[in-house]
């Protein structure tokens, strides 16, 4: 029988023991007048004298993290929230049965208690229990030590111990909640309603990606998983929604890495009458406002790098001029402007690059404006450390967006980065059928060219756009992404409760962290 076998047995042993006290096995409910955050807030500064003089009684509940016996009287530690709290039990103030029911606990288990708050000797402030009350039993012994990245794997396959065991983790996705929290409440200020729209489209569109598919049996129809809420959020503006957001499950069949889950949340908006310098001045101020509501500050810490939100020290640049700033000395001369107006130009650019530098893939074959933007991947990305705007991206990859006046090959769209990584993208919208159409039809072509991430044909909602789109700006900001960058993790993993792995192999339970032998 395996170790935890026979934990699990002599803790059953224990749980019909404690039923036999007169406690519930699995009570319903516990009444409690404080939480442990609560007491530690209003009486963590009071002394010994002002706590005797008060004689404060409470009630409170949470899991022991800590339990010491010694002769007729004990200490544990309960926690809750992330915070623990020191209880004191003496047997002739809780009695002989809740004595009994003391010595049956283990770490792990769920209690309640009431009594009053008092300082031990050593001056921590302690519950002086007089009545116990057991809640559940913890079946399975806690880890001794969680070794933090050493079981990175487990932390994430079982999220339930990584919280029980590290407070820091649960403020990480505590800080998460402030996040979205602060996006709702900045656009719910300026108006904007919030809405929800399918997650399960005919059509995936809105982005350039590779979808999850499924099926409805009783419609017999293939159906996507969303890859973008963007087309039908515009499809509202068209109805007259002329401000509007979500905060959106999205499903990509891609990769997986420190920056991407194929399951990730994004905030998009839209706004009516604005085009894409109007939202993206709103973006930046609303990315410095979030930082200040989660950290209470601008500065964050992420690695070894401190980024700075105030939107006062962001840098803009456009695409092309973010490739000349960045360019390696290595690879010769800066390029101008003027190498960035053919195909044989930029070709001769990727050549200098990949002399050099780890090499840049090219298909020669490939839409100029593709491989620009490969190119800024390449040479840019990295060194976008501090809040950057880049805007002005090639129409090649921008198949929703609309077109600059005065160069046709460009559109009117922008991304934001911190941490080397994209944060946000959006644009001023497309709002012309027939060039919508034009454009679908050239991702129609990339996809028969290979690219399965390739725009599809969406006949209604080019409908919808020959009703009438009024000039709009809309963005798209990754969650997932600014969580990472305000509470300093360094993947995307880290910021979601439960990210995708693969399944548990059988006999990985040897691999789980050293358990307590204890009992």
């Amino acid at each position: 029988m395996a170790l935890d076998e026979k934990i699990y047995e002599l803790r059953r042993q224990k749980l019909k023991q404690i039923e036999a006290l007169g406690q519930p096995a699995y009570p319903t409910q516990f009444e409690f007048t404080h939480t442990i955050p609560q007491i530690l807030a209003e009486y963590g500064g009071k002394t010994a004298e002002e706590l005797e003089a008060a004689r404060v009684n409470v009630r409170v509940a949470g899991r022991i993290m800590a339990i010491r016996l010694m002769g007729k009287a004990g200490f544990a530690h309960l926690q809750q929230n992330g915070q623990r709290l020191q209880i004191y039990l003496k047997k002739d103030a809780v009695g002989e049965k809740g004595f009994e029911l003391y010595k049956l606990l283990d770490l792990g288990d769920y209690v309640g208690v009431s009594g009053y708050l008092f300082r031990t000797r050593t001056g921590e402030l302690t519950v002086h229990v007089e009545t116990l009350t057991f809640l559940v039993k913890d079946l399975l012994p806690l880890p001794e030590k969680w070794h933090g990245l050493t079981d990175v794997e487990l932390r994430y396959r079982q999220r339930y111990l990584d919280l029980i065991m590290n407070p820091e983790v649960r403020e990480v996705f505590v800080k998460r909640a402030r996040l979205v929290q602060s996006f709702r409440r900045f656009l719910g200020e300026r108006d904007y309603i919030e809405v929800e729209t399918p997650m399960m489209q005919p059509i995936a569109g809105g982005a350039v990606a590779r979808p999850f598919v499924t099926h409805h049996n009783t419609l017999d129809i293939s159906l996507y998983l969303r890859i973008a809420p963007e087309l039908y959020l515009k499809r509202l503006t068209v109805g007259g929604l002329d401000r509007v957001f979500e905060i959106n499950r999205n499903f990509r069949n891609e990769g997986i890495s420190t920056q991407h889950n194929p399951e990730f949340t994004m905030l998009e908006f839209y706004q009516a009458y604005t085009d894409f310098r109007g939202i993206l001045a709103l973006t930046e101020e609303m990315l410095e406002q979030a930082a200040r509501d989660v950290t209470g500050g601008t500065r964050v810490n992420y690695g070894e790098q401190e980024i700075d939100f105030d939107r006062s020290r962001w840098q803009r640049l456009t695409m092309r001029e973010a490739i000349i700033k960045f360019w390696p000395e290595t690879a010769g001369p800066k390029p101008q402007m003027s190498d960035f107006a053919s195909g044989e130009r930029v070709a001769v650019l990727v050549k200098r690059f990949n002399t050099v530098h780890q090499h840049m893939p090219y298909d020669p074959s490939a839409p100029v404006g593709r491989t620009i933007a490969e190119l800024f991947e390449a040479v840019a990305e990295e060194h976008l450390v501090q809040p950057t705007s880049i805007y002005e991206f090639p129409v090649a990859v921008s198949p929703l967006s609309k077109n600059k006046p005065d160069e046709p090959e460009w559109v009117e769209r922008f991304e934001i980065y911190a941490g080397g990584m994209e944060i946000a993208n959006g644009f001023s919208e497309l709002n012309d059928p027939e060039e919508q159409r034009r454009r679908f039809e050239q991702q129609l072509s990339e996809r028969e060219r290979g690219d399965e991430e390739a725009h599809q044909m969406d006949e209604d909602y080019i409908r919808a756009l020959s009703f009438g789109l009024p000039p709009t700006g809309g963005c798209g900001v990754g969650i997932d992404r600014v969580a990472m960058l305000l509470t300093g993790s360094p993947s995307i993993r880290d910021v979601i409760l439960f990210p995708l792995l693969r399944p548990e192999r059988q006999g990985e339970e040897a691999e789980e962290p050293q358990q307590a032998a204890s009992s």
